[in-house]
């Protein structure tokens, strides 16, 4: 599993995906697709599929794969190994969406939510192994939102393909696990090795779980605040944790035209942060100013 493409820039999406067997391009395949990283308020989202004959189904049972949920990361990844090594039957693809995708998405001024982001890149990825020349005739999904309309929705998108959706598809049926496998292996890695291009001086990276019930995370959110730019980019600004956090410890933002607003008297102007001060700054400049080669002027 090659994820290069992403560490180099993970604020952009990436597909990343394993050879077609042969054997894939001439017999009846079951497709199995889930995904890793739902939840979490930190890292990224991986949708992931896979594929094998149906003929060789019974095969892939014998390796056991199992819902990722229930196994340990060391399990996962000699699991997903397996898979990798099955090259003459069994296929895989990943989607990895980005945090800033993700959140970007969530707060354009068309809503775009979780959901519909969730089915749009399935249908991508059963389309990406049509289109690789899979001989797809059978797709099993772990449902996001209500099984039968994500069902309908699919068939009619393929309607060439029996699918069938289910919630626990992935302790279901053995394709989906196998599915569910690489997705997770995908998601942790990707966290693990994420490259931080913003300036987090001490900031620990001990974030907990990456849930936003989880105390550590909070903790994390909080300090790698920065009060103008927000969050780093491994932070789905998006989620209400984020968003609590930023209103109560980010710069106030007040518009010229509601400056006659009783309510924004009291807020600190934006402006003022990019004023130079006789007092030495706390923190070094922002990537933002580092990047775009800005320097601070007295006098014009």
């Amino acid at each position: 599993m090659d994820l290069d493409a992403f560490e180099r820039d993970n604020s952009v999406n990436c597909l990343v995906d394993s050879t077609v067997p042969p054997a894939c391009r001439t017999e009846p395949c079951s497709l199995g697709i889930d995904e890793a990283g739902r939840g979490p308020v930190l890292g990224p989202m991986v949708y992931g599929i896979c594929f094998c004959p149906v003929a060789r189904q019974g095969d892939l049972e014998t390796l056991k794969v199992a819902d990722s949920k229930t196994l340990t990361e060391a399990q996962r990844e000699q699991l997903f190994e397996q898979l990798n090594a099955a090259k003459d039957f069994v296929g895989w693809a990943l989607r990895i969406l980005s945090p800033n995708f993700i959140s970007t998405s969530m707060q354009q001024r068309v809503k775009y939510n979780l959901n519909a982001l969730s089915h749009d890149t399935a249908i991508g990825l059963i389309q990406h192994a049509l289109d690789s020349g899979v001989q797809v005739a059978e797709v099993f999904v772990d449902t996001v939102g209500p099984a039968e309309k994500y069902q309908e929705k699919l068939k009619r998108q393929f309607p060439g393909l029996e699918v069938t959706v289910r919630a626990k598809a992935d302790s279901l049926f053995p394709i989906v696990s196998a599915a569910s496998i690489c997705a997770k292996v995908a998601r942790d890695r990707a966290v693990k090795n994420w490259k931080f291009v913003e300036e987090l001086e001490d900031v620990a990276l001990d974030y907990g779980s990456g849930y936003p019930n989880d105390p550590k995370t909070k903790e994390w959110l909080t300090q790698s605040l920065d009060p103008v730019f927000g969050f780093p980019q491994f932070v789905r600004f998006s989620w209400s944790t984020a968003q609590t956090i930023l209103e109560n410890k980010a710069v106030p933002v007040h518009w010229d035209d509601s400056e006659d607003n009783p309510s924004q008297k009291s807020a600190q102007s934006l402006l003022s942060f990019f004023a130079r001060k006789d007092a030495p700054a706390k923190r070094p400049l922002h990537r933002f100013f580092h990047e775009r080669k800005l320097e601070t002027v007295t006098s014009l």
